[in-house]
């Protein structure tokens, strides 16, 4: 298993990218709009994606800005096979808030789970 990525939904996607590679030093690694959904995924971090944790913001189209309280999003872990992944989280007593299968706007196979606080885990296949 292997941390692959952090969450933040912001408000203004262009100001973000901004501050995050220009003040932070970030790469900005990739982009995609999700018409369907009406938003945008940006991939920012300090090296190659498929080597390091990057930090993944959000940009939903109809949403100019955040309570602080609820910006934060998900971790996302890559697991061999998300099915399985889920039924052993559930077997030892987790709880999977959304069952694996593809996303909705895409066709990426994932899962959620919840960790005792309530904090979201994103379960996704290797790639």
């Amino acid at each position: 298993m292997r941390l692959l990525h952090t969450m933040l939904r912001v408000g203004n996607l262009k100001e973000s990218i901004d501050f995050y590679t220009n003040i932070m030093g970030m790469d900005l690694l990739r982009q995609s709009d999700h018409p369907d959904g009406k938003f945008t995924l940006a991939f920012l971090g300090y090296g190659k994606e498929s080597e390091n944790t990057v930090l993944e913001l959000t940009h939903n189209w109809d949403t100019d800005s955040y309570d602080l309280g609820n910006a934060y999003g998900h971790i996302a872990i890559e697991v061999d096979d998300v099915y399985e992944a889920c039924e052993r989280i559930r077997a030892g007593g987790g709880k999977v808030v959304r069952e694996a299968g593809p996303m909705k706007h895409g066709s990426t196979v994932l899962a959620f789970v919840e960790d005792p606080d309530g904090y979201k885990i994103e379960l996704l296949g290797a790639k």
